[in-house]
């Protein structure tokens, strides 16, 4: 049975989540696993074939013809494998595929609403991805930013399917931006902490946090109050500053705690892993 990993972003978007993504399937490809990641895009549009590049940056086209986020190079460059359109979901996809089934009938004439008709909708994209590729892992990440409107049904699909599984089957990472300034020299925790009560006020508790960073010349006090408001052990927040090269970051997350972390939540032995 497949078990499914969730990221998700808070504070700002742009800071990396695709890029993370893309470096935890890389670590989990290389302990032998098969994975496959999935892009979740809160905008209304159908695909972003005809979106302009300024709004939202080049369309990426999979192998099978779909032109999808350009977040999946990241994903076939990191795991050297191709992805297909099945990996790139918008709302505007979801909502119209379910127009389209209330107008054939489908529902039988019962009142079609968010929930619990497009919550499960995406439920079920996500868990038939698992079913086609009959695939070990599959990593989700939520577009834009946690507190979004327009992302709320994600992440409430993302919860229900935690609960589902009595938090067995599910791992959260949340991607949240650290805010440095120069005129007091020092960091700020105050937006993450915001954006960690707001993923859970959504169901989600997260298992690990990624707290992105301008430079890496961070006090250890801020991790660990960071790791304070979440509830989580210290290892399993994890600083990750700007890098050189965006290759050098699954070599970053190999040397932390996450993988340990992953295979402890799904009741794996990680001792066992190469």
């Amino acid at each position: 049975m497949a078990k499914f990993i969730f990221v998700t972003g808070g504070v700002l978007s742009g800071i990396g989540k695709g890029v993370s993504v893309a470096s935890v399937a890389n670590l989990l490809k290389s302990c032998g696993y098969s994975v496959y990641i999935l892009k979740l895009d809160p905008y209304l549009n159908v695909d972003p074939g005809v979106l302009s590049p300024y709004e939202h940056g080049e369309v990426f086209v999979t192998a099978d013809g779909g032109e999808t986020d350009l977040d999946l190079g990241h994903y076939e460059r990191f795991v050297a494998q191709n992805f297909s359109k099945d990996s790139n979901h918008t709302s505007g996809k979801i909502l119209l595929s379910i127009i389209e089934k209330e107008r054939r009938g489908f529902y039988q004439g019962k009142t079609v609403q968010i929930i619990p008709h497009v919550i499960d909708e995406i439920i079920l994209r996500i868990k038939n991805v698992a079913k086609k590729y009959k695939t070990d892992f599959v990593l989700v990440e939520i577009g834009g930013t946690v507190g979004d409107m327009e992302s709320n049904p994600f992440y409430f699909a993302a919860s229900q399917m935690a609960s589902e599984s009595n938090f067995k089957d599910v791992f959260f990472i949340h991607t949240t931006y650290i805010p440095f300034l120069n005129a007091s020299g020092e960091f700020k925790t105050k937006p993450a902490q915001f954006s960690i009560a707001k993923l859970n006020s959504r169901g989600i508790r997260a298992n690990a946090i990624f707290l992105r960073l301008e430079n890496d010349k961070i006090d250890e006090k801020i991790a660990k109050k960071v790791a304070k408001s979440a509830f989580l052990s210290l290892e399993n927040i994890i600083i990750i500053p700007n890098l050189q090269n965006i290759y050098q970051l699954p070599l970053l997350l190999e040397k932390t705690a996450l993988l340990k972390s992953i295979f402890y939540i799904f009741s794996w032995n990680f001792a066992n892993q190469n």
